[in-house]
């Protein structure tokens, strides 16, 4: 007799697909009333199945339509809104679209008939029940309600906000003079824009004036996203709340402003690092925002090939030296330094850190954060630190000459320091040190390892799919017809998990100059930076591109990103 899926269980369904064994579905039976679930979840959650392979099962078993992952990226915000978001929650569902006399709606369980019942009240229609995995809909559930509540929360705070208040003199009345009941909008949207940016995972917050409203911006895996606009005639509130919340003159507007704002929230604290600047429309405000909370990177998880991983280990291990990180703005240099201090600390080795700002919490790590309007710069920190019997000296980054020399005299003197500078990659970096005033004889001596670094995006595991690059995209990425051939090129689609990016999360390349007795030979002879190159590569320096392609071979990051993120020699 033939077999028939609908007449049979789920496990037997699954067995018979050859998704998983019958022993796999002994155990899940037996685990299931552990976990309080179904036995396809019981099996997910035991790693013996897919979400995607489960509601291929449920859709022989039960003949329900798998929902469309397309159609998730851009649902009618109206008709998601129908159903109160406690419920969509609470009982695993999610309104698609309207359709004939009745809705379409999405859920995990579509057999459960309370639930049926229960959405036909609410929608006063009838129900056509699809089927979605429930990470899927959790994602596709967060990520419509928070667009609703953001809406509502814009409106509301923006609500009637069609006028500028101005004084006798055609100025703008800021914040601070403006009453209680005119500052609440204000108050709202900027609580708002900070709040979603910490939900987010946003590292920056970007305000700026435009010509028509005010663009709000999030960078959130490296990449900026617009994700709200609200009209111009808030700006100068909002910049002034921001202005008095990061103890900055409200009344100055024609000249940059540094401040910083310490926040606390239901869910961590944040150090907020606040710039505003002048533009020919009004003031724009990047506000930085650091994770007070402990950190929780380790050296092994930041995307170091086995190789160099053996040599950075090796030498952080060393009891004196310089070891230099380099790279532009948020490639990640203070996440490494700290893994690393994170890996060799132990209870007789003391080490001290001084930093503009302290990013990162550690625990059992002198920390100092520098303090430039009471005097306590990084020269006069450093110079206090030498009294502190350190072992071990991290020095937020090399700014200038001084900071430099006292770097270099702390490795001299018997102490191992971690720094970092800004510079392209790691040859530019010795030349760099140069250049800022340090003597040749003195890089040469105390240099240990220049690395150079950056982050490229992590494609989607939930979206990725095959991708054939163009005949332009390859030779951009410095490879032959024949090299890419052997390539299994990968992109990510966009999805509701990644918010239609096609990227979730980020991975370090990584640039390690070890310094030789050749290229210390190179340093004091005055060397310019090709020269330096050249020998490194001969060492076996694996370059910044050349560890992006293999994140790309071993299908983590897309050729895209390889020809963004790094450059062909």
């Amino acid at each position: 007799m033939s077999f028939n899926p609908q007449f049979a269980r789920l496990g037997e369904v699954l067995v018979h697909e050859g998704v998983v064994n019958e022993d796999q579905v002994k155990e899940a039976l037996i685990k299931q009333s552990n976990f309080g679930l179904k036995i396809g979840e019981t099996l997910i959650k035991l790693g013996y199945l897919t979400e995607k392979q489960l509601l291929q099962a449920l859709n022989l078993q039960l003949g329900y339509t798998i929902v469309n992952e397309k159609e998730l990226m851009e649902l009618d915000l109206d008709i998601v809104s129908q159903i109160p978001e406690p419920y969509a929650v609470e009982n695993r569902v999610i309104a698609l679209r309207e359709e004939g006399d009745g809705v379409v709606v999405a859920l995990v369980d579509p057999e459960n008939l309370t639930v049926l019942d229960n959405l036909k009240k609410i929608l006063g229609k009838n129900i056509k029940p699809e089927l979605i995995g429930s990470t899927m809909l959790a994602d596709t559930i967060e990520k419509y309600y928070k667009s609703i509540r953001t809406t509502t929360q814009v409106e509301d705070a923006v609500g009637g906000f069609d006028f500028v208040a101005v004084d006798e003199d055609e100025n703008e009345i800021t914040i601070s003079s403006a009453s209680s009941e005119a500052d609440a909008p204000v108050v709202k949207l900027v609580n708002l824009i900070i709040n979603e940016a910490i939900k987010s995972g946003a590292t920056d917050i970007h305000i700026e004036p435009l010509i028509k409203n005010t663009r709000v911006r999030y960078r959130v895996d490296g990449a900026l996203r617009e994700v709200m606009t609200p009209p111009i005639g808030m700006h100068p509130g909002v910049i002034s709340l921001i202005k008095v919340m990061s103890k900055l003159n409200i009344a100055e507007r024609r000249l940059p402003q540094d401040g910083h704002i310490s926040l606390k929230t239901s869910l961590k604290s944040v150090d907020v690092r606040v710039s505003i600047t002048p533009t020919v429309l009004g003031e724009k405000v990047v506000m930085r925002l650091l994770d007070k909370g402990e950190f929780g990177f380790m050296l092994s998880t930041l995307g170091f090939e086995q190789e160099d991983m053996d040599i950075f280990s090796r030498i952080i291990r060393r009891p004196y030296g310089i070891i230099i990180v380099s790279g532009p703005t948020g490639s990640g240099k203070s996440t490494t330094l700290h893994a690393a201090l994170k890996e060799i600390q132990d209870i007789e080795t003391n080490i001290i850190t001084v930093e503009d700002p302290v990013e990162y919490r550690l625990e059992g790590i002198t920390q100092i954060e520098t303090k430039e309007q009471i005097g306590l710069t990084f020269g006069s920190a450093l110079r206090s630190v030498l009294r502190q019997d350190p072992d071990i000296v991290l020095i937020g980054e090399i700014r200038d000459e001084e900071t430099a020399d006292i770097a270099i005299k702390f490795s001299l003197t018997g102490h191992l320091v971690f720094t970092t500078l800004h510079a392209n990659d790691a040859p530019s970096t010795v030349t760099r040190l140069i250049d800022i005033g340090i003597k040749p004889y003195l890089v040469g001596s105390s240099l240990s390892l220049v690395m150079a670094q950056r982050l490229v995006r992590k494609i989607c595991p939930n979206c990725i799919s095959d991708y054939k690059p163009t005949d332009q995209e390859i030779s951009d990425c410095g490879l032959t017809p024949e090299e890419a051939a052997n390539i299994d090129f990968k992109l990510g689609r966009g999805c509701v998990h990644c918010n239609n990016t096609g990227f979730a999360g980020r991975i370090g390349i990584f640039e390690l100059l070890t310094v030789n007795p050749e290229i210390r030979r190179l340093i004091y002879e005055g060397a310019n930076q090709d020269l330096i190159r050249d020998a490194a590569l001969k060492a076996g320096m694996r370059t910044l591109h050349d560890a992006a392609i293999e994140k790309m071979k071993r299908g983590i990051t897309t050729i895209r990103e390889v020809i963004k993120m790094t450059i062909v020699e």
